[in-house]
């Protein structure tokens, strides 16, 4: 069966069996990142990569603004799991064809973004490809308190986001950079506060339905409350991703405490549905970034 044949979720689905789970407090296969405990603390690891047509497009953006959009949709999972940026490991593959000063451009831009959250390149590789290029960026963080998996989440639990949605897809239409800001500072807070939260690098909707596949609750969204960016359609808001905001799921007492923008609840349900404002489902059939699709 074929990739595209196949989907994300199985495909990540069959690896399970080849990869670690002893010493883990997030096991693969139930969120973005993994986290274990050391002597000094608790560390959460991820990775990311960016692919040219995919993720950037250098017709029309800087490699600097590339290079700094890789880095934060990569510390987005850091976010989500509350944790402080330590370490970065850089892996570059590149067409030869390419200027030298492309590749300076990039690093660039993820090492301007690196210095301004505390992160530190360790170094990286580099390999030769006909092409696209593709830049896979690894972070490590530090956090405080044992994140919460996706698969921790409850029905009943409420729904929020920490932003207005659709920005990205907004200057993706109109061909302009749309500089991302990790919420890392949100993300410790909101972990500390005991929410379970996810990156939306994907999509509102498509995170959700990670949710789902991790915990088994599906979820019901209010399409009114769901803020959006100026000039972004609630569409946009519900499924373009590329964005820095997170969706954090907790006991609603916790969330209104946090201040953030409650949009639904968790359910029992086995998918993620979203309200008109006349309270009636509606369909949608663009619901994500789905890779391999």
């Amino acid at each position: 069966m074929r990739l595209d044949e196949t989907g994300e979720s199985e495909i990540i689905r069959r690896l399970l069996p080849h990869l670690a789970t002893e010493g883990l407090l997030i096991l693969p296969g139930r969120d973005d990142a993994t986290a274990w405990t050391e002597e000094a603390g608790i560390t959460v690891a991820s990775c990311d990569a960016s692919v040219e047509g995919v993720h950037f497009d250098l017709s029309w953006q800087s490699p600097e603004d590339a290079g700094r959009r890789a880095l934060a949709l990569a510390l987005g999972d850091l976010a989500a799991k509350g944790a402080r940026p330590t370490y970065g490991l850089i892996t570059l593959a590149a067409p030869a064809r390419w200027e030298i000063e492309t590749v300076e451009g990039l690093y660039a831009g993820v090492a301007g973004l690196a210095r301004e959250v505390g992160l530190r390149l360790a170094g990286g590789d580099t390999t030769a490809i006909d092409g696209p290029a593709v830049l896979s960026i690894t972070v490590l963080g530090r956090a405080d308190v044992r994140p919460l998996a996706r698969s921790e989440a409850r029905p009943g639990w409420s729904v929020a986001v920490t932003g207005s949605l659709g920005g990205a897809a907004v200057a993706l239409r109109e061909r302009v950079s749309f500089p991302l800001v990790p919420r890392l500072a949100e993300g410790m807070r909101l972990n500390g506060a005991g929410a379970c939260c996810g990156d939306i690098s994907d999509g509102l909707i498509r995170e959700l339905e990670k949710f789902l596949q991790a915990s088994g609750a599906g979820s019901r969204i209010e399409i009114e409350r769901v803020p959006r960016a100026p000039g972004a359609t609630a569409l946009d808001a519900l499924a373009s991703g590329e964005e820095a905001e997170l969706v954090c799921v907790a006991p609603a007492r916790v969330l209104e405490l946090a201040g953030l923008t409650v949009i639904g609840i968790m359910t029992e349900g086995t998918e993620v549905v979203v309200l008109d404002r006349e309270g009636n489902p509606m369909e949608i059939k663009i619901r994500g970034h789905e890779h391999f699709a």
